[in-house]
């Protein structure tokens, strides 16, 4: 949308976009058509920063008034971007000026400032109010000076229009005039300079050169421009409206996909929590059952205990006293009995220290976890976990097993890593290692001096990995803070004197990269000068709206 003029905006009245500059979103002011057919004023584009100069070889000009050719200096060729289309643009030779003028601009700004500006002074005279207008010498005039105008001799077949009648109209027609001969209406074609003259210029400047009456040539030019528009721009035009159409049915598609996606996720969610908290159940009722299951056998064995502890006391005591009290006739006749009664005091069978265990490990149920175990870098140390398992599958829930782990180069069988192995106390053992020296390795794995299902394993160790020294960074501009000075590793350039890259400019990767190399994954080997001298270079990119 376009930002109505201050002006109009505090009259309360709307503005023809047509009639405004899309740049200074003011009413045009000598406006000028770009190559790629978008009009802006002719400070505008003036004030447009050169994307690239090129010299330029030198041509022949214009007719002089003599008729002969003028030859043009050397002038360099100023490449700009379209403020609209960011297309690149060259200006002529002669700067923004020689851009052909937008005449339905013009008439555009002209039919604006009578329907918003009200009533208009006159011209000439500058005291009456306007009532008229003259299309040749393009001044308001009042209803005096209208009549004296039209009086003059050199003036009084030009069309005088009333600004009422030109206000009503919805489209103002107005005469395009010479800039070479003021107040010259451009009435004819010069066909070698395929250009639209005055009789003064067919007369002078074009005097060898066939020209005809405009309207003589306006059908085959019109018909060339009519062809144009019907056999390439309007298919064009028709695909581009098929292709936006399915674009926008990919995106109600993808938006479609995305709830449903969402809505699957959602469900998964609740039952996967719902199968976690009835597994949790599971677990509580089985924790339960062995409780009161252990429960019961403790409260056994310490009601034998408890017994026996009491059958032994009962014989100490009675022992004790009849050593103590008896005679020698009391203790020769109970000895049989005394000794008869000792090996019921004995506890053997009945474990009051320590765990009963009744599950073994099975190696072939063993398992590895971390993928440190196939590859690994140099100088980097790696990690990863042996899990004890019994023949169920499940894992054994305590340590003391005895684990050796043995990692030996493949081709240096006296090569071999030092490792480290910690006992997690829950079946788990974890082991970390640091490679020396890259190559293909042999890893043991072995529980009670047997290898485990796989043993022995294919680790590789790859060189030690060479890290970024720059910046992940969008662009020089930005993580620079501006520095024409700052580089990047991209091939990445910026008009205006920058050596380092910029958002859509040319050779920028589109994309976050490292300043270093140029690589855009964040996690990344640094690629070194020699390796980055024989990629491509990236083409250019031009960013576009979608």
């Amino acid at each position: 949308s376009l930002a109505p003029n201050p002006e109009h905006e505090q009259n309360g009245l709307s503005v023809n976009p047509r009639a405004v500059c899309n740049v200074c979103k003011r009413l045009y002011r000598e406006p000028k058509i770009l190559p790629c057919l978008h009009t802006f004023c002719l400070d505008c584009i003036s004030q447009l920063e050169p994307f690239s100069v090129s010299p330029r070889c030198r041509r022949d000009g214009p007719v002089d008034s003599q008729g002969g050719q003028v030859v043009e200096e050397d002038r360099p060729t100023v490449t700009v971007f379209c403020p609209d289309c960011d297309s690149e643009v060259d200006l002529p030779p002669s700067g923004p000026g020689g851009l052909s003028t937008d005449h339905l601009a013009l008439d555009e700004v002209f039919l604006e400032t009578l329907v918003t500006d009200g009533p208009l002074g006159c011209d000439l005279c500058g005291e009456g109010g306007a009532k008229s207008r003259c299309e040749v010498c393009c001044v308001n005039l009042c209803e005096f000076c209208c009549q004296a105008h039209r009086r003059q001799k050199r003036t009084a077949s030009h069309s005088v229009q009333c600004l009422e009648e030109l206000k009503s109209c919805g489209r103002l027609s107005r005469p395009v005039l010479c800039s070479l001969h003021p107040g010259q209406e451009l009435r004819l074609f010069c066909q070698p300079c395929d250009l639209p003259v005055c009789l003064e210029c067919a007369a002078m400047l074009h005097r060898d050169h066939r020209c005809c009456s405009t309207r003589d040539v306006i059908d085959r030019h019109g018909d060339r421009i009519r062809e144009l528009v019907a056999v390439r721009l309007r298919p064009r035009l028709e695909h581009l409206r098929d292709s936006l159409q399915k674009v926008e049915e990919s995106q109600e598609a993808l938006q479609a996909r995305v709830e449903e996606t969402a809505n699957e996720v959602r469900a998964f969610s609740r039952g996967y929590a719902s199968a976690v908290e009835a597994h949790c159940l599971s677990l509580l009722h089985r924790l339960e059952e062995l409780h009161v299951q252990r429960r019961n056998q403790l409260h056994l064995q310490r009601a034998q205990l408890r017994q026996a502890q009491v059958d032994v006391q009962g014989s100490v005591e009675f022992a004790e006293r009849l050593l103590t009290c008896g005679s020698d006739a009391e203790i020769l006749s109970v000895k049989g009995v005394t000794l008869r009664r000792e090996p019921a005091g004995r506890v053997e069978g009945y474990p009051v220290v320590g765990v009963i265990n009744s599950k073994t490990v099975d190696l072939s149920m063993c398992t590895i976890e971390g993928e440190d175990l196939q590859k690994g870098r140099e100088d980097q140390q790696a990690n990863f976990t042996l899990v004890c398992r019994d023949s169920a599958r499940e894992q054994i829930t305590r340590g003391g097993e005895h684990v050796l782990i043995s990692i030996v180069h493949r081709d240096k069988k006296n090569c071999k890593m030092e490792t480290t192995v910690v006992d997690n106390g829950d079946g788990s053992y974890s082991v970390s290692y640091t490679p020396k020296e890259a190559g293909v390795y042999s890893v043991w794995v072995c529980v009670k001096a047997q290898h485990v299902k796989g043993s022995p394993f294919l680790l590789t160790v790859k060189r030690k990995l060479r890290r970024h020294n720059g910046t992940f960074h969008c662009c020089c501009f930005c993580s620079s803070g501006g520095s024409k000075e700052a580089r990047c590793g991209c091939p990445g350039t910026m008009p205006g004197g920058f050596k380092g890259c910029g958002h859509g400019h040319k050779g920028h990767p589109g994309k976050l990269h490292w300043s270093c190399c140029g690589s855009t994954v964040k996690q990344s080997e640094c690629l070194p000068q020699s390796v980055l001298a024989a990629l491509p270079p990236h083409s250019h990119l031009r960013t576009v709206e979608l």
